[in-house]
């Protein structure tokens, strides 16, 4: 499968859920998807396509929580990164988990650090915060205020 045919599959299979797409270069595409697309699309692009999937990240974008899923299609150098935009004040979405367990730790990482609600997670335990870091408390949120008065966190720097 080429370039241009990835694209087209896309496109046509889920055209009522793909409501942008960015043609960065030749060798990267976002696609901005409804979030409740992002478990068909995901299964599709992983399972049907056979791309492979690299890393999640998730950013607090101030209107809203946005979260790229990153694909590659290694055949082609091709990485498709699909963009889901969710509420900043409740922000959730469903687990990838069920796709594939490599779904696990980055959705539990983004969930413990902005407050990202993963349905249907089969383990959201903490992964990275200590066990005194208080529930509710993302450090990675805009909103993001000092809990512990002792604490220095700034990096060395004065």
């Amino acid at each position: 499968m080429n370039r241009q045919a990835v694209l087209k599959s896309l496109s046509s299979r889920f055209q009522g859920d793909i409501l942008d797409v960015f043609d960065k270069s030749p060798r990267r595409v976002f696609m901005e998807i409804k979030p409740s697309a992002v478990v068909p699309i995901a299964r599709y692009v992983f399972r049907d396509l056979g791309a492979r999937f690299n890393i999640a990240t998730g950013t607090d974008m101030r209107t809203h929580m946005e979260i790229l899923y990153h694909f590659t299609f290694e055949e082609i150098d091709l990485l498709v990164s699909l963009r889901v935009k969710l509420s900043a004040q409740k922000p959730e979405i469903e687990s990838l988990t069920p796709i594939s367990e490599a779904f696990n730790w980055i959705e539990r990482e983004m969930a413990e650090l902005l407050g990202i609600n993963f349905r249907g997670h089969p383990e959201m335990k903490r992964l990275l915060l200590s066990k005194a870091w208080p529930e509710k408390v993302h450090p990675l949120r805009r909103d993001y205020k000092e809990w512990d008065k002792n604490a220095v966190r700034n990096r060395g720097l004065t």
